[in-house]
């Protein structure tokens, strides 16, 4: 049996610009992706603390360090500059794996930033 687990998560991440002209996505710093085990393309789920909007899109690349997100096409109308987002993804695994697996949870600062702390930032 596969359970679906959450497999990525950045936690608090800061809009930084909306796009409603762009076919679709979310941009996201590369070192966000990086550090969260996430790859472009990948399905993601959008939670919006600012005002309970949740959907899901697909996750690409922001310039690597730059601590851009940015929300594109329709999904642009549920949030706005400032807003704070969860950004998540699940994997499928089954029960061989979920002993040894632990989610990649990626905490920032204001500047969307990872924190350096290892207990902070996951893998």
């Amino acid at each position: 049996m596969l359970r679906e687990i959450l497999k990525s998560k950045i936690h608090r991440v800061t809009v930084t610009d909306v796009s409603v002209d762009y076919v679709g996505s979310i941009a996201v710093d590369e070192l966000l992706m990086q550090k969260a085990n996430l790859v472009p393309n990948e399905r993601v789920d959008v939670l919006n603390i600012h005002n309970g909007q949740r959907f899901s899109t697909y996750i690409i690349k922001a310039p690597c360090g730059s601590g851009s997100v940015c929300v594109n096409g329709a999904a642009a109308r549920l949030a706005c500059i400032g807003d704070r987002l969860i950004i998540v993804s699940y994997g499928l695994f089954d029960e061989s794996e979920l002993a040894d697996f632990s989610p990649y949870i990626v905490h920032v600062d204001s500047n969307n930033h990872p924190f350096a702390d290892d207990k902070k930032t996951g893998k």
